[in-house]
């Protein structure tokens, strides 16, 4: 007993002794020898010179990046060359002009192929005229708004998607909409015009969005930042949103479920979908996600599979105002990822989205559908045909 007090005696001692220790050093630190505080002076300068980024997506954000944040602004003479940054600056005066600036900015840009260089072109436009609108389509606050990509020979997809999860009404005691979202795809891809045969449609249905746009692949991003704006105009009170392709099944009945059982906190900044993390830009020019390093280096945030996710209006209002922020990419998916990281957010994956289908032995079993949210891909006759599945009252999974 007597040996445990004095190991503790002396245990204690050293502690006061390195206490004391420290205090003197703390106390003389930052002192000259004659007890004065010395002056700290940073050996680099507070604010660097940012270089810009060789590749044009990212240098366009290192402006959109200036020209948000105050402190960079005020800043603007030593921080950033005016030569680069003026350049594209001046390109916005006209907004949805052709740039010809790029032509220059991008070093291989006559290599490029044409898609991308109708995409460098224009990529600085965000406002289209819409064509076709439905304006009191939400008069009724949708709990659960479906947002279909579609394009306008579409017709099939569309009327199988309305007879089967896409219908409109009540539907597991809450007001589900559906709205399909086009670009205009006569202009300069060869498709004929069908543009009597949409009218048609939509007088009938009255469920189709369009715009004055290319509607191309890469537009795709283009249809994003208008369908958000769209919502803050005509569909403001959506407490959820669906955003998907017209080539995917959706199980409605689940979504609902899965919505309802949602607490408030978790609702609000809900984004769920198929995620893919730790990826990149393809660099194979025969991949059809090929995006050359001339216009954007660097890792893709997480993001949500386009074929479709599922995310709240609350959400949705706050990537409308952010998308503002970000540059506009050729690929929508990895775009949104870019707007939820600007919010400090991050999508989370949910097993129920299988975007690169089921195996193929259960794709007859209308019970594997059933704990699913959404499956890709599925032609028009197979969304009815597995809609009739889940809605029949004979279904018995147990």
């Amino acid at each position: 007993m007597a040996v445990l007090r004095m190991r503790l005696k002396l245990v204690v001692t050293v502690m006061m002794i390195n206490l004391f220790i420290f205090i003197l050093i703390s106390r003389n630190s930052g002192r000259d020898k004659s007890g004065q505080l010395k002056l700290k002076i940073p050996s680099k300068p507070f604010w660097t010179k940012l270089a810009p980024s060789p590749a044009y997506w990212n240098r366009q954000q290192q402006i959109l990046d200036l020209q948000n944040n105050p402190i960079l602004t005020l800043n603007f003479n030593t921080t950033f060359s005016p030569d680069w940054f003026n350049d594209t600056v001046l390109s916005s005066a006209n907004p949805c002009q052709p740039n010809v600036g790029v032509m220059t900015q991008v070093k291989d840009y006559n290599s490029l192929p044409e898609r991308f260089k109708d995409f460098l072109l224009y990529m600085h436009c965000r406002s289209y005229p819409i064509l076709v609108d439905q304006p009191d389509i939400c008069k009724e606050q949708p709990f659960l708004l479906l947002a279909v990509k579609s394009l306008a020979p579409h017709f099939d997809r569309r009327q199988a998607i309305r007879q089967s999860w896409g219908r409109t009404g009540v539907l597991a005691n809450q007001t589900v909409v559906t709205i399909f979202l086009l670009g205009d795809t006569t202009a300069g891809d060869h498709h004929p015009d069908l543009s009597e045969i949409l009218d048609y449609e939509s007088a009938r249905h009255k469920d189709i969005i369009q715009w004055d746009y290319r509607d191309s692949f890469f537009n795709l991003t283009v249809k994003e930042v208008l369908f958000l704006e769209w919502i803050q105009t005509r569909c403001p009170g959506a407490r959820f949103i669906f955003k998907g392709d017209d080539d995917v099944f959706v199980n409605t009945y689940h979504i609902l479920d899965f919505l309802k059982g949602l607490s408030n906190p978790k609702a609000k900044d809900l984004f769920v979908g198929d995620v893919i993390t730790n990826a990149g830009p393809h660099r194979d020019k025969k991949v059809k996600y090929f995006v050359p390093e001339s216009l954007f280096v660097g890792p893709y945030p997480p993001y949500a599979g386009g074929g479709g996710y599922l995310y709240s209006g609350d959400l949705a209002a706050r990537l409308h105002n952010v998308s503002q922020h970000v540059t506009l990419y050729p690929i929508d998916d990895v775009y949104t990822g870019m707007c939820l990281r600007k919010l400090g957010l991050a999508p989370e994956k949910h097993k129920g989205f299988r975007t690169f289908d089921i195996e193929e032995k259960y794709r007859s079993n209308a019970c594997a559908y059933k704990s699913l949210m959404l499956v890709h891909s599925r032609t028009p006759q197979e969304m009815i045909q597995i809609w009739d599945w889940l809605s029949s009252p004979s279904l018995n999974c147990h």
